[in-house]
């Protein structure tokens, strides 16, 4: 290869690696002021949500903090969509929370760099095709199980009760026992946050109207109003802090229940946690891998599904690179388990801020990043103010919405077998858990994907040719593997049986594709045709069904391979018998060789 394309693949390698490459150079004041201004605002969004998340996750506040700032800046260097803002999200706490019940930190922290690593090698490999198996129905089922058990676990914080639970049954079994020890300035208190965010999240699509249609005073009052909606969790969380701050310091103190201290300062550098220690004794590496089960592979393959979905979401038209995009977030989770993240992944109601603030270029994640630094820094004595029920009320406004009831009625008119791999993903992980109701549901997916290939249909026509003479046209509609062989030459040799004066000719033009095993089954078949002296043809096989034929040995195989051909080919059988259409036109021979 000369030098000069060599120079060429390197360098284009290396923007496809590393994107920052290909848009820095172009990077302008104009830019540079529109991504501080959506780094910002996102960072507004970000804290008040690691927290509540970090809390969901069942963790300390200030791990959320940890999860929120590392992926901003891997991100920028490598991450391909402009939009997308990594972090940690409800659906990611959830799962966290699955795998420390009864356990401590040490297993989030692993567990995010365990999923780095399989993304990592994911991407190594190109498995992204992975996700693609995962379909609607489930992702449907499996979102709206999550933001269902996710808002449920929040009434213990929204009405100041104290228990522990494990799972969504417990959960609310252990709501109904303890009802009656509801607090009721919490339970006021977070009725109060709900509503006013749902109003404040409602107050972006209010339509200003000025009195002199003065349309430039009109946009600054619709963009205040878009600002004060994208900061309302901000804007909540500050403000229930002042008056929980208030009280606390007067004589009085606090009537709500407060998150408590959260530790000051960036977290320490080192190495995830590949031992633990637990109840006195110290847990090995195996042991914690061991614990910690499928969801080393399913969280991982979760958060791939969140992320590539989000960049095609904010493509706008443009290609994404599911590889590229994979590598980035298995960087996230492996950088940031270095500083003490739980799992993460891209966040789409930020990601949404991003793009509507009008970020440019993924360069906003820094500010975003920095902002949360320099909470860590500074603020994060006055976080020991916020009431919990604040944090709830944050948290189920962010999930509500996250409920796909929309789109069982599209898939009720479409395709109503596609219910049942939804719903059954939805009830599983309710009952069950995520990581099984998920597993399962992608099982069920399948196996209605397969069912097709196992139980082919098959067309039936009776064909009059020009001379009176008569044949069965049978057409598969699918191609022909070992699971459906059985089943098709039973349904054949039933349907040649009743009509034995009959020729039978199967058109082979939808079977694309076929296996050794189906094709001795065929052979067999042709053997029992022959027996019964009943005549079968074989019209329009492709190349290689001809050729698996060939190689599963079977001599008495004839084919035509036009339907122009059928009548010269019938109308004498006692001069065909027992002659193939190759023998009689070599020039499909010659065809054939040459294919």
């Amino acid at each position: 290869m000369p030098i000069k394309l060599q120079n060429m693949s390197i360098r284009k390698s290396a923007l496809g690696l590393v994107p920052i490459l290909e848009w820095a150079p172009k990077y302008n004041t104009h830019k540079l002021v529109c991504d501080l201004i959506a780094g910002v605002t996102v960072g507004l969004t970000v804290m008040p949500q690691s927290l509540a998340y970090a809390t969901l996750a069942g963790l300390e506040p200030q791990y959320g903090l940890y999860s929120a700032f590392i992926g901003c800046f891997v991100y920028t260097v490598f991450g391909t969509c402009k939009d997308i803002t990594i972090g940690p999200t409800a659906l990611m706490a959830l799962m966290t929370y699955q795998q420390i019940i009864n356990r401590n930190t040490d297993y989030a922290i692993l567990l995010c760099f365990l999923s780095g690593i399989v993304q990592l090698f994911m991407s190594i490999l190109h498995l992204g095709v992975l996700v693609d198996f995962i379909s609607i129905p489930v992702t449907v089922g499996f979102t709206s199980a999550t933001s269902v058990i996710i808002a449920v676990s929040q009434l213990k914080g929204l009405l100041g009760l104290k228990f522990s639970s494990s799972g969504f049954i417990d959960n609310v079994k252990k709501v109904l026992q303890n009802i009656h020890n509801t607090r009721m300035s919490d339970f006021t208190l977070g009725i109060v946050c709900i509503g006013i965010l749902l109003f404040l999240r409602k107050i972006k699509d209010m339509k200003i109207h000025c009195v002199k249609d003065d349309s430039r005073k009109q946009k600054y009052l619709s963009r205040i109003l878009w600002l004060i909606s994208t900061a309302r969790n901000a804007l909540i969380v500050v403000g229930c802090s002042i008056a929980a701050y208030y009280y606390e310091t007067s004589s009085k103190g606090s009537p709500f229940l407060l998150t408590g201290a959260v530790k000051q300062g960036m977290p320490t550098i080192q190495l995830p946690p590949f031992e633990t220690t637990l109840g006195n004794r110290t847990v090995g590496f195996s042991e914690m891998l061991c614990d910690l089960g499928t969801s080393v592979f399913l969280v991982p393959v979760i958060a791939v599904l969140g992320n590539v979905a989000i960049a095609k979401a904010f493509a706008s038209g443009q290609l994404i690179d599911a590889t590229q995009e994979l590598f980035t977030l298995s960087l996230c989770n492996i950088f940031g388990s270095f500083f003490s993240s739980m799992p993460i992944t891209g966040s789409f109601s930020r990601s949404a801020v991003n793009h509507a603030s009008g970020v440019q270029t993924p360069l906003g994640g820094i500010f975003t990043g920095a902002l949360v630094l320099l909470a860590l820094s500074f603020l994060t004595p006055y976080f020991a103010y916020i009431p919990k029920a604040s944090l709830a009320a944050v948290i189920i406004c962010a999930v509500i919405f996250m409920i796909e009831y929309e789109v069982v009625k599209p898939m009720w008119r479409s395709n109503k077998k596609d219910l049942i791999p939804a719903f059954a993903t939805f009830v599983l992980c309710l009952g069950v858990g995520v990581e099984l109701g998920i597993l399962i549901g992608v099982l069920i997916n399948i196996v209605f994907l397969l069912y097709p290939s196992a139980r082919p249909k098959l067309t039936v026509d009776t064909q009059r040719l020009s001379n009176g003479k008569e044949y069965l046209l049978i057409t598969p509609t699918n191609s022909i593997f070992f699971p459906s062989v059985e089943f098709m030459k039973a349904q054949i040799a039933k349907i040649a049986v009743q009509s034995p004066r009959l020729p039978v000719i199967v058109d082979c033009r939808f079977i694309l594709s076929i296996d050794f095993t189906a094709a001795k089954g065929l052979s067999s078949m042709i053997d029992e045709f022959i027996q019964r002296k009943q005549q079968l043809y074989f019209l329009n096989p492709s190349p290689e069904f001809i050729a698996i034929f060939k190689g599963a040995g079977q001599e008495e195989f004839q084919h035509i391979n036009s339907s122009d051909d059928i009548p010269t080919f019938l109308e004498d059988p006692k001069e065909n018998e027992g002659t193939s259409l190759l023998q009689r036109h070599p020039s499909s021979v010659e065809l054939r060789e040459i294919i």
